[in-house]
């Protein structure tokens, strides 16, 4: 347990400050924020055509209602705690790739439902956006890096155990 949680604060720090320095903003988060943005703005067009992206905005041409994907609202800080836990578990570096991209498929198609959910309630209700905002969508995509996380390392025991005893 020591080791996990050693690993897991010294990774968890890592990643969180490289995520903050200028090139890895420049060159990964803001144009991933972009793709976010466009593909909320793709999805939400299949039933709405007066909705576009400008960058990391969401905007609806009718009604002028618009949100801004700021930081810690792209899917990529989750997604860096996931990897922080799967580095810190032992596992072989095969699994945990693959814990990588199941669990990163899985935190940002949550985040994609929850950036289009926040849009509707931004033109709907200030305070109901808010709520939502602040505290439902954060424990749910916090919900969602703790499950993921949770059936990987079910996984992974499991095609431990089967190599033991097999």
């Amino acid at each position: 347990m020591t080791r996990f949680l050693s690993i897991f604060l010294v990774a968890i720090v890592v990643l969180l400050v490289a995520e903050l320095t200028a090139p890895v903003q420049t060159w990964v988060v803001q144009p991933w924020t972009s793709l976010v943005a466009a593909t909320s703005a793709a999805l939400v067009r299949r039933f709405d055509d007066s909705v576009l992206s400008h960058g990391k905005i969401l905007h609806d041409t009718d009604t002028g209602i618009g949100v801004s994907i700021e930081a810690g609202c792209n899917g990529v800080e989750a997604s860096l705690i996931l990897l922080a836990a799967l580095l810190a578990y032992p596992a072989d570096w095969r699994a945990r790739l693959w814990g990588a991209l199941v669990g990163f498929a899985a935190i940002q198609i949550a985040n994609l439902a929850r950036i289009i959910t926040l849009f509707y309630l931004a033109g709907w209700n200030e305070a109901v956006f808010e709520f939502a905002h602040l505290y439902l969508w954060q424990a749910l995509i916090m919900l969602d890096v703790v499950v993921v996380w949770l059936l990987w390392i079910r996984w992974v025991t499991t095609r431990q155990m089967a190599r033991a005893l097999g």
